[in-house]
């Protein structure tokens, strides 16, 4: 088996259908699986690959468990020398996932890669690469420095801005809505970390397998479309805006606390905490 490809779903049926059919020629041939895990949906989702796609090697959990744990439950299925992740609302281009097996192939050292993102209106998804999101690089990113400044690499440090987004590179982290990894890479490292519930486990995966001494790629080569929030986020999204702050937390915490002091470390913390409640209550105002 070639590749695995990788699904976590929650209430996104309307976008299934797209995604697993662009499947077809984004392997181009290459023998694969598709594994999805549902996420007690109420929406028909379940239903409808059985009806449409018995081919899918589906799992069905009584309970949401969370983007983390229930991508470990695919990846311990995963039978392929190549496990792609990949959220429900993506749909791959032509050969987008032969082009990165081919690269990856073509240098052993490369342990994961990520192809260029685009959003529905096809403009660029910078969260498809990523540098290491230490306070500066963060702030900037939440303060808009990063997109008011984009060439200035004092404020690029997360989202890597001042880098051409045609152009091959080598990075920190890639996005888990669309990237491919080698077995191996499982193998050495372990799988995904299930303290993070959702986000941010793509990062702190990528961080732990370059320290394993695998790379971890950009390559523009393969393209692919993500439209965002609407995998499984946009139908808990009080509970999302939670997640993706506690994820972020959760990063510093683990990678980046020890190299600061206590009294900048409960400044981190408390930014933190009021951006959550600030984001909680936007949510409710709007709602």
């Amino acid at each position: 088996m070639k590749a695995s490809v990788c699904i976590v779903n929650l209430n996104a049926r309307k976008h299934l259908g797209l995604c697993i059919d662009s499947l077809n020629t984004a392997l181009d041939g290459y023998a694969s699986e598709i594994i999805l895990v549902d996420n007690n949906s109420h929406d028909g989702s379940v239903e409808y690959i059985q009806s449409n796609y018995p081919v899918v090697f589906l799992i069905q959990n009584s309970r949401n468990e969370g983007y983390t744990k229930a991508m470990n439950q695919a990846l311990h299925q995963a039978e392929g020398d190549y496990i792609f992740i990949l959220n429900p609302d993506s749909r791959c281009d032509a050969y987008s996932l032969a082009k990165l097996i081919d690269f990856m192939e073509s240098d052993p050292s490369i342990g994961i890669c990520g192809p260029k993102v685009l959003n529905e209106d096809g403009s660029f998804q910078k969260s498809c690469r990523r540098g290491i999101p230490r306070p500066q690089a963060v702030f900037s990113y939440f303060l808009g420095l990063s997109s008011r400044y984009p060439n200035d690499t004092r404020f690029t440090g997360y989202h890597l801005n001042h880098l051409d987004e045609n152009e091959i590179n080598e990075v920190e982290a890639v996005s888990g809505s669309c990237c491919i990894v080698k077995k191996e890479v499982f193998e050495s490292i372990g799988l995904l970390d299930e303290q993070f519930f959702a986000y941010q486990e793509d990062s702190d995966f990528c961080f732990r397998a370059k320290k394993g001494g695998w790379k971890i790629m950009y390559n523009p080569i393969s393209i692919m479309t993500h439209i965002g929030g609407k995998g499984g986020a946009d139908s808990v999204p009080f509970r999302a805006i939670f997640e993706w702050h506690r994820s972020y937390y959760l990063l510093y915490q683990k990678h980046f606390s020890s190299d600061y002091s206590r009294p900048f470390n409960l400044f981190y913390s408390a930014i933190m905490f009021c951006k959550l409640i600030f984001a909680e209550g936007k949510y409710l105002l709007s709602h």
